[in-house]
């Protein structure tokens, strides 16, 4: 959109996390945490952590194409991580990972994931390692 470039034609650095924002949102529905779930629980998931890295700049008037997954799972934490393409040639223009907590609301207290996502995404868990002494 052209309010999402500068004026040279440029998308905002910025522009890229309101993206990932809204692939974040779809990728969380399709996990089984949709907007109207989390507003009726008040569970809701909070970002805790981005990283991005913007490879190659999208200009006004490209169409962009997300890909976002779930990474990793922990107790109260997940990554997920997003890849974003100009579809006309396929280019890697960004790639960003968030850590997410479960949050209730209004308290703000840190809730386990759920215990379905243990058995559903067992390959994607994280062990703690024990750490040895010499």
């Amino acid at each position: 959109m052209f309010f999402d470039t500068d004026c040279g034609g440029v998308v905002h650095n910025i522009a890229y996390l309101r993206m990932i924002e809204t692939a974040r949102t779809r990728l969380a529905a399709k996990l089984g945490m949709s907007l109207k779930q989390m507003a009726e629980t008040q569970v809701f998931a909070v970002v805790l952590r981005t990283e991005i890295d913007y490879r190659k700049p999208a200009k006004l008037a490209d169409e962009l194409v997300i890909h976002g997954k779930l990474e990793s799972i922990e107790r109260v934490r997940v990554w997920c991580s997003f890849e974003m393409r100009r579809k006309s040639d396929d280019l890697l223009l960004i790639t960003c990972r968030q850590a997410l907590a479960l949050v209730q609301m209004p308290q703000g207290k840190p809730v386990r994931l759920p215990d379905d996502w243990v058995e559903k995404y067992a390959h994607l868990l994280l062990k703690k390692s024990k750490a040895v002494s010499p």
